[in-house]
């Protein structure tokens, strides 16, 4: 048979030829990956949660619940090794996105030698779509010039809509529609909000695929911001809690153990270990402290709720198009709940980490606000704590609290499990070689042209069916800024390390998965001869994956990271008509001395914002309003504001602001064609962070950064806006990553 047309002199001697397209594999299913962010081990209801999440609930009861399903203790990493089936430090994301260390195993981007799971479906004829968050790409390679390479549609989706970064405002999200920032489609005004969003693009995208090819299978990557900080959600959900969660997290990791040994999650001997460090007992706060933390609690809560009902809509979408039973529908969690909001949780976190704090009384007197659109909320560790139950520690560690996780497998025409338990051990590197497995598809040989790695995770297509069928074989490793740890057989050797102490003298303490779920007895000095097989073991792993070399310098690596992607560029020129610059790729104006100048035209009237970086919770305007030029500084909520102490004249004008340092103050200096305007001396400042909402030219789109309405569009004829530096900068790097790790 001819590979190919046959081309004569004329049609009367040609043949013509069309290539078959290749068919999917034979009885393959639509796939669904539903990624929740933060999310600790016994948060949906099927775990032991009294949050309600009954459409979780029924996925489980339909299908399968994994007790021993484990992550890599934080979200971009965890991202990476779900994508690929490989271990997230083989591919390059041994941390975050968010820098690059100059290390194979950090350079905060998925390897090309590292093929995705969609890539690995294109040419078996799968669709695949992506909803929500990202966090694989570099920050600095967000912007308007990319490289795209490692965005969505540049590493295999086929359509993209979502944010690129670890966490959005989910009233005013940065938005990416394929490879194009785009605004949020409302407001919370008008009730929007990103989750709700979210599942309306994923039923489109299906809806969309349905109608236009209903025979060939699809894949859909849904991936909420919901449960990371900021958390945020409808009033009426967050106080609804508040009579769930007000006897606190001591009563709450209790009642959670039982209900969890009721439902056969965790083994009926489980004990609960100490509270984490750090955390005090419920009853040693004062009762208004108390009021407090469940108010934030149930802002996390009600972030969940409000997920699970919406993601209802979809389920009743695939039902109703006669597409639920053939879809396979995993839904997990990236790694444990979040220990970023501290002992005593935040009401706008972006202050504290600008070094303006927030005394308990401010916190409580701004009770109501929690969970609303100028709030960057997040709770305190005991609830942390009570969502990763049984499990010691954190997102971030690599104790249980930080890698194990939910897992729920629900596909009604290929699974006879209805409501049934797995405690095989698994690992999120595992699942796309499972999914690879039930499709009966050979990872590819090269991906593009570039020859691919062996995949490392294990199939555990044989557990789906058959509650007996062996555990995986091969050991698992952890790593996360020092901690480290390793499973083999049952056996874990972990350690927690403390930033800055030796990684030689880190304490590895040695745990029997099998009799000790909850990691409660420690047993490295009775079994001496495991530990050190197991320690030995983690070191020949992390030399494999390229984990090496260990570093705890996560402050220091941000700061870094920021200072060399600018380098030696200390200008920024902005035109009029763009917009949507991501906070990593705008002018790094932190610790520093800057000046920023807009070049416009003014008639009598015109009023606007000429440049706006940030939020209603963290950021700085300059803008015209009653003909008059104001800046705006917000640190936390804290505004710092300045307005002309003339009237701008029409014409052409050169308008701006000057920070400079002044004996420990800032002294901001409005500026009228380069004249003195107008000043005020402020001890705050943009120290550790600006705002994870990006910035914009001519308008201030979204969630305001000062008190204006927005859009606040300039009427005026905006030419240009240009940032200048001064080389002073002096970033501390412990408060860096302070900040930096508050929002991943």
């Amino acid at each position: 048979m001819a590979d190919g047309p046959i081309i004569g002199r004329t049609i009367a001697d040609s043949t013509p030829f069309w290539p078959q397209r290749t068919p999917p594999p034979k009885g393959a299913p639509n796939i669904l990956v539903v990624l929740f962010d933060d999310v600790g081990f016994s948060d949906f209801g099927c775990y032991g949660s009294p949050i309600e999440t009954p459409t979780i609930d029924a996925l489980a009861a339909g299908g399968l619940r994994y007790t021993g399903f484990h992550t890599t203790a934080m979200c971009s990493t965890t991202r990476a090794a779900l994508l690929t089936g490989r271990n997230h430090h083989s591919v390059g994301v041994g941390c975050l996105a968010n820098f690059d260390s100059g290390f194979p195993g950090y350079r905060g981007k998925i390897a090309a030698e590292a093929g995705t799971l969609p890539e690995m479906l294109r040419p078996h004829g799968y669709r695949s779509y992506m909803v929500g968050k990202w966090h694989v790409t570099p920050l600095t390679e967000v912007g308007a010039s990319g490289p795209f390479d490692g965005w969505p549609l540049g590493r295999g989706f086929d359509r993209f809509y979502g944010f690129m970064d670890a966490e959005t405002d989910q009233y005013a999200p940065e938005l990416v529609r394929d490879n194009t920032p785009i605004e949020a489609p409302g407001t919370f005004e008008s009730g929007y909000h990103l989750t709700a969003d979210l599942v309306d693009q994923a039923i489109r995208y299906i809806a969309d695929h349905t109608a236009d090819a209903p025979d060939i299978p699809w894949l859909t990557w849904l991936a909420f911001g919901a449960c990371h900080a900021p958390h945020q959600g409808p009033k009426e959900l967050i106080k609804k809690y508040d009579a769930v969660f007000n006897e606190g997290w001591d009563v709450e990791r209790d009642r959670r153990l039982a209900r969890q040994k009721t439902l056969g999650v965790v083994p009926a001997r489980t004990d609960l270990p100490p509270r984490n460090d750090h955390v005090r007992a419920w009853a040693e706060h004062a009762p208004d402290e108390q009021r407090l933390f469940t108010r934030l609690q149930g802002a996390y809560a009600a972030m969940l709720d409000h997920a699970d009902q919406h993601l209802a809509r979809l389920v009743a979408f695939l039902e109703a198009a006669g597409l639920k039973d053939d879809t396979l529908i995993l839904v997990l969690s990236d790694n444990g709940a979040s220990q970023e909001g501290g002992p005593l949780g935040m009401v706008n976190a972006m202050g504290p980490y600008n070094m303006k704090f927030e005394p308990m009384e401010e916190k409580i007197a701004r009770i109501d606000d929690i969970g609303g659109p100028d709030t960057h909320s997040n709770f305190p560790l005991g609830w942390a704590m009570a969502a990763n139950t049984p499990l010691r520690r954190y997102k971030q560690n690599t104790h249980g609290g930080g890698i194990r996780d939910p897992l729920i497998v629900h596909w009604p025409a290929g699974l006879a499990a209805r409501g049934e338990l797995r405690d095989q051990f698994t690992h999120v590197c595992d699942v796309t070689p499972t999914i690879l497995d039930i499709l009966g598809v050979t990872p590819p040989a090269s991906v593009a042209g570039v020859a691919q790695t062996p995949l490392e995770g294990s199939s555990f297509k044989a557990s789906l069916f058959d509650a007996a069928a062996p555990r995986r074989t091969k050991p698992q490793y952890f790593e996360m800024f020092g901690h480290r740890g390793v499973w083999r057989d049952g056996w874990k050797a972990v350690a927690f390390h403390p930033p800055g102490r030796a990684f030689d003298d880190d304490v590895w303490e040695l745990y029997n998965l099998d009799a000790d779920f909850a990691e409660t007895t420690d047993l490295a000095a009775t079994h001496p001869d495991k530990l050190a097989e197991l320690t030995a073991l983690w070191w020949a792993e992390a030399e494999a994956h390229k984990v090496l070399p260990l570093d705890d310098r996560f402050g220091a690596r941000f700061a870094e990271n920021a200072q060399r992607f600018h380098g030696a560029r200390k200008r920024f020129v902005f035109h009029r008509g763009m917009g949507h610059v991501p906070t990593d790729v705008a002018p790094d104006i932190r610790s520093r001395s800057y000046h920023i100048e807009a070049s416009a035209r003014l008639a009598a009237g015109d009023a606007g914002v000429l440049i706006a970086h940030g939020d209603a919770t963290c950021g700085y305007s300059l803008f015209v309003r009653d003909g008059r030029l104001v800046h705006d500084m917000n640190i936390g909520g804290t505004h710092v504001t300045v307005t002309s102490d003339q009237v701008i004249a029409p014409g052409w004008r050169r308008l701006g602001v000057a920070v400079r340092p002044d004996g420990g103050q800032r002294r901001i200096v409005l500026l009228i064609d380069g004249q003195p305007a107008g000043e005020v001396s402020t001890p705050l400042g943009f120290f550790n962070f600006i705002s994870w909402s990006g910035l914009d030219i001519g308008r201030d789109r979204g969630s305001p950064v000062a008190d204006y309405a927005a859009p606040f569009d300039f009427t005026g004829l905006l030419q240009t806006v240009t940032v200048t530096m001064d080389d002073d900068q002096a970033l501390d790097g412990d408060g860096i990553g302070a900040a930096e790790m508050a929002r991943q």
